[in-house]
């Protein structure tokens, strides 16, 4: 293999690495609260709970489940990848901001709540689809041969 070679698909392999944990992630979180499922409470309770703790609108909040659930299966099949990720850096830039933000930076789990470190790291690995988008191994690619 020559190193032209080698070096796309390790390019196709690192974005693909990147997609599939970010897609499986946000289609965990989405199913919670728009099915309820992996003790999720489900759609109704999510856009109470938004509406009166976070002061979020339900118009918002269905954005935000429609990004993590719709992006993250965007995201992992790598359709419509940068508009996917960017629903989703957009969910977790508010989440950093409303949630995560006054409990500092590091995630804990010793009652403090958790800080910003999870979030940023899913944030920048959605930038990173955002601008790098699907890569060669990716629905996109398939339908938008370049």
């Amino acid at each position: 293999m020559s190193k032209a070679n080698f070096s796309a698909v390790g390019d196709a392999l690192a974005l693909t690495m990147l997609r599939l944990p970010l897609g499986i992630i946000f289609i965990a979180h989405g199913s919670q609260k728009l099915l309820g499922s992996f003790g999720g409470v489900g759609l109704t309770a999510t856009f109470k709970t938004f509406e009166e703790k976070m002061g979020i609108p339900p118009v918002l909040t269905f954005l935000a489940i429609i990004a993590e659930f719709g992006g993250g299966m965007g995201v992992l099949l790598g359709l419509l990848t940068r508009f996917s990720a960017a629903g989703i850096a957009a969910t977790m830039a508010v989440a950093m901001y409303k949630v995560t933000w006054a409990n500092g930076f590091f995630l804990t789990l010793h009652g403090r709540g958790e800080g910003i470190e999870y979030n940023l790291a899913l944030l920048g690995m959605a930038l990173a689809m955002v601008i790098k988008g699907g890569g060669s191994w990716s629905v996109d690619r398939f339908l938008w041969k370049r």
